[in-house]
């Protein structure tokens, strides 16, 4: 009940501010159409020659360059037609308020002129935006063999597509592979760790067969992606290495009814089974890429955990669960989960956007990424047998 009223709740915002906006576009004819009222009507002795300036102005505010001209052209003529009636040409308030109507009349044009060049330069960035979204994060398969998918990103800078948190999902030759993380910081420095770890994954995953060596090459990208920036100075100012770093946690599904994961410093994933959520916690935590001086072993080992027909997995980013309110209360994500188990994965995800934007006014802290996978009670899990086995031949790039 709470997501319906969320998603009635912002469809009243929308509708409220259109009609707004609408009022806005009226007001300077609403303007003009008051001076022609009073002029034609018995209270024509009124001074009304001071309203017409301010329409131009209004204008400006929500129309293009067209829309603003044709309300400066009725108001010089509504301005001429009042002062022929009331036979004051020649009188210096006519004067007066033929040069304000001017003067502001040419300043609502060179406005108007003006913001109608930002907005197409602002929706160029978003275009472009939108594209860079696509290469870093591209859109999560609806469908991969066996197994349903859906993901959902929110940057948490306005009018931002893409921050921090990074996600991917793959068919390889050793089953369904899923990376979740997020990076430390925000900004292009973020974006570009993000990229590094995502494309290190996106070619490990193909080739590596164990898990943890995917995650290796993960680090040894993220590692070698900080090395040149320091070197070409690409950082505005002194950083510890030790807080340059990213958290997270890599799954592989086939067709054995279990799930392995792989996790670094990540929160832990959320399985939901008959309407009831567990996080599958790591048995032995293990620090974020970029601080592999404070492992205890050359690598982190894969653990397994079941994951049966019918069951979820969710893997999401720290800037869900730290979600607050105007109260300081955190977004309860297993329970909100818990009570949208029958909806498919893509509503699910729409339920709970709903739900977290909600929760914190529309005001996200940090980026929030989500991912989740649902094995499929119809179909084989494991597409290996439609991708591309490896061979000894092709070449592999060092991770150093």
């Amino acid at each position: 009940m709470r997501a319906l009223h969320g998603s009635a709740s912002l469809t009243s915002l929308i509708r409220s501010s259109r009609t707004l906006f609408a009022l806005a576009r009226a007001l300077p004819f609403l303007v003009l159409l008051a001076v022609l009222g009073i002029e034609l009507s018995p209270a024509h002795f009124l001074y009304t020659g001071p309203l017409l300036s301010p329409a131009p102005a209004l204008a400006a505010v929500t129309m293009g360059p067209a829309g603003t001209g044709s309300v400066v052209l009725m108001a010089g003529a509504l301005s001429t037609v009042t002062a022929t009636q009331n036979h004051a040409w020649g009188t210096q308030e006519v004067y007066s308020n033929l040069l304000a109507l001017l003067v502001v009349s040419v300043a609502s044009l060179a406005t108007s002129t003006a913001r109608v060049h930002r907005e197409k330069e602002l929706a160029q960035a978003r275009r472009i935006a939108q594209v860079s979204q696509d290469v870093v994060l591209r859109p999560v398969p609806a469908r991969l063999g066996g197994v349903r998918a859906a993901g959902l990103y929110l940057a948490a800078e306005e009018g931002a597509r893409i921050g921090g948190d990074l996600y991917e999902v793959l068919a390889t030759p050793f089953g369904i592979r899923i990376i979740v993380g997020d990076v430390r910081g925000k900004g292009l420095p973020a974006v570009r760790s993000a990229a590094a770890v995502l494309g290190a994954f996106r070619e490990a995953a193909d080739y590596e067969p164990e898990l943890p060596d995917t995650v290796t090459r993960c680090e040894a990208a993220l590692r070698r992606e900080l090395t040149r920036a320091q070197s070409h100075g690409e950082t505005t100012e002194p950083r510890d290495p030790a807080e340059e770093f990213v958290t997270v946690v890599i799954a592989q599904i086939t067709d054995a009814p279990v799930v392995e994961l792989v996790s670094r410093g990540h929160p832990a994933p959320l399985l939901l089974r008959r309407g009831e959520t567990t996080p599958l916690e790591t048995a032995s935590p293990s620090p974020p890429l970029g601080l592999e001086e404070f492992l205890g072993t050359s690598r982190v080992p894969a653990e397994k955990y079941p994951f049966e027909h019918g069951d979820r997995l969710l893997l999401y980013t720290d800037g869900v669960l730290e979600a607050r309110d105007p109260a300081r209360n955190f977004f309860d994500l297993p329970t909100h989960l818990a009570q949208l188990h029958e909806f498919t994965p893509q509503a699910l995800l729409e339920r709970l956007r709903t739900l977290l934007l909600h929760h914190t006014r529309g005001r996200l802290a940090d980026d929030a990424a989500m991912i989740i996978i649902e094995r499929d009670t119809s179909r084989s899990p494991a597409p290996t047998t439609s991708v591309r086995k490896p061979q000894r031949s092709d070449p592999l790039p060092s991770p150093d």
